[in-house]
């Protein structure tokens, strides 16, 4: 922004009430802003949510295929072992043809009923990883299906926003210059300083005028004394109870009078 690159010295060209009567336009600027982005609503941070939530589904998706993909690869190598244990069966069931005596014979016979084992687990693992693929594809079907209807929530609200953006972007450009053109005024500190307020109140309003003797944030009941001190014009006061900027209501006034 503009206003960030202002000298400091350049701010502080300007006299005390000229600076309470830049915040005082900043504040009103702002609000016509703010106003602007209410129109919004929540549209912003619905297409964040909705773009977020897509972004996550689809890696959900990428990690579920990912892990199908793996079973895939189980499975095959299950396959294989199986083919490797039908041959060794068949290796030992030949060899007991040729054995010599029963203590070769049973060690085969053993040989061969470890193999039937390791053909009957793989036969086990391999439909598990297959009734888990079935599961693993059913959730990505269902998790696509959600993406597909997000997709369309998603597109119907960008396209709100932007036809928003679009009948406001010249409003909204010319008030931004005239924000940055009443920043300038202020020095650095003061403006911190309202930026500051203006993020910690509900509505926005960092500066605030005086009406009916209270405060036009807060609405606590001002002192004559520092109304007067207000109305002055010769230093910056805020209110001790909301600490928003307090300036006089002869300046809504005078505003209103030149309208």
């Amino acid at each position: 922004m503009a206003t960030s690159s202002r000298k400091s010295g350049e701010a502080n060209d300007y006299s005390i009430e000229e600076k309470i009567i830049a915040l005082y336009e900043l504040q009103k600027i702002d609000s016509k802003i703010d106003e602007i982005n209410k129109i919004k609503g929540e549209l912003p941070l619905e297409v964040q949510d909705l773009e977020d939530e897509i972004a996550g589904l689809e890696t959900r998706i990428a990690n579920i295929a990912s892990e199908i993909d793996g079973q895939a690869a189980a499975i095959k190598q299950h396959k294989n072992e199986i083919e490797q244990a039908k041959g060794l069966i068949a290796k030992y069931e030949a060899q007991q043809d040729n054995v010599r005596n029963n203590r070769e014979f049973d060690s085969l016979s053993k040989e061969i009923e470890y193999q039937k084992l390791e053909i009957e687990l793989c036969e086990k693992r391999i439909r598990e990883s297959t009734a888990d693929t079935k599961v693993k594809k059913k959730m990505i079907e269902d998790a696509q299906a959600v993406v597909a209807d997000r997709k369309i929530d998603l597109a119907a609200k960008k396209q709100e926003l932007e036809s928003i953006d679009q009948e406001t972007a010249k409003e909204m450009e010319s008030l931004q210059a005239q924000s940055d053109a009443a920043a300038t005024k202020i020095d650095a500190r003061l403006l911190a300083a309202y930026h500051r307020i203006r993020n910690n109140v509900r509505n926005g309003l960092a500066v605030v005028t005086v009406k009916r003797d209270a405060c036009g944030g807060c609405y606590n009941r001002i002192p004559p004394q520092r109304q007067l001190d207000i109305r002055s014009n010769k230093k910056i006061i805020v209110c001790e109870y909301c600490g928003r900027i307090l300036v006089s209501d002869l300046l809504d006034q005078q505003e209103k009078a030149e309208e």
